[in-house]
């Protein structure tokens, strides 16, 4: 009987480890990441925009109540088609990775 309950926990084990151990890690194009490959340059790991280039550029301060207060729909477009000195992204980045950056952007207003 124990043999026959051990095989069982074993057998549940080994099919239910790698769904547990996928949804703990991250997404491979989590939006951090993809922040840190495509927006880090003009507007700085902290969003204020005070790299070298963002400062050359007058680069958005990701932070301030001017984009914080932009709608989704408003980021979306500067992100997807460009706006002023900001290249457009549409055809480099996915809808969805789009819109991860959109979520990441939100998260400056909180730090």
């Amino acid at each position: 009987m124990k043999e026959k309950v051990l095989t069982a926990v074993v057998f549940v084990a080994m099919f239910t480890a790698p769904f547990c151990i996928a949804r703990a890690t991250p997404p491979q194009g989590s939006a951090e990441k993809d922040y840190k490959a495509n927006c880090v340059t003009c507007h700085s790991l902290d969003g204020s925009g005070s790299s070298p280039a963002g400062k050359a550029l007058k680069a958005k301060d990701l932070k301030s109540p001017e984009v914080q207060s932009a709608t989704d729909a408003d980021l979306t477009a500067v992100i997807t088609n460009g706006k002023g000195k900001m290249p457009a992204f549409g055809k480099k980045l996915s809808a969805d990775v789009i819109k991860g950056l959109v979520a990441y952007i939100r998260s400056f207003a909180k730090k």
